[in-house]
């Protein structure tokens, strides 16, 4: 990933570095997420899997992951 949007010239923030654990990322964050999907008139998350895949795609967009890296 080169840190640039090349649509835009503008640099990236997102994803951020990632080597351990991060405080921010919490069922807190994953939760209010999923009520702001609610809130746009996507269905409830009901099924621990469509639960965990949220939080999955979410850590994927926000965290750079050490194996994307090699």
């Amino acid at each position: 990933m080169s840190g640039t949007a090349p649509w835009s010239g503008a640099e990236r923030n997102y994803p951020l570095p990632h080597a351990g654990p991060d405080a921010r990322f919490t069922e807190s964050l994953v939760t209010s997420v999923a009520g702001v999907l609610i809130g746009y008139g996507y269905p409830r998350l009901d099924a621990s899997d469509d639960r965990a895949a949220l939080e999955s795609a979410l850590a994927d967009f926000l965290y750079n992951s050490l194996e994307r890296d090699i």
